[in-house]
């Protein structure tokens, strides 16, 4: 049964780090894209970022970027997110998801990934807060 698992979350103080993590199991990461996807208290989904694993290639939210560092673990199939500088709008369940979608140009460059969520795991709460 293919399987994802998130672990890491938790109460943090804005400016504070955490690094989530999501064990894969009964797939490898390298056949597909991993995607991180947020959902904060009375929103909707929200994509945070996208790594090809295979590749290494990355893609991040505008929200996010420079502040959270997406990677993978092969060996160990698992899928990463490292969190700093957090923001109390940071603050959602964060799932991890098996993605069959692809990142969006425009003339200007990156202009946001299309997923396709092939499997998700059950989420971790992030809260950040003083």
């Amino acid at each position: 049964e293919v399987q994802l698992v998130e672990s890491g979350g938790g109460l943090v103080q804005p400016g504070g780090s955490l690094r989530l993590s999501c064990a894969a199991s009964a797939f490898a990461l390298n056949n597909y894209a991993m995607s991180w996807v947020r959902q904060a208290p009375g929103k909707g989904l929200e994509w945070v970022s996208s790594i090809f694993s295979a590749s290494g290639v990355t893609y991040y939210a505008d929200s996010v970027k420079g502040r959270f560092t997406i990677s993978t673990d092969n060996a160990k199939n698992t899928l990463y997110l490292q969190m700093n500088s957090l923001k109390p709008e940071d603050t959602a369940v964060y799932y991890c998801a098996a993605d069959q979608g692809v990142p969006r140009f425009t003339s200007g460059g990156f202009a946001g990934w299309e997923g396709r969520y092939a499997t998700w795991g059950p989420g971790t709460q992030v809260t950040v807060s003083s």
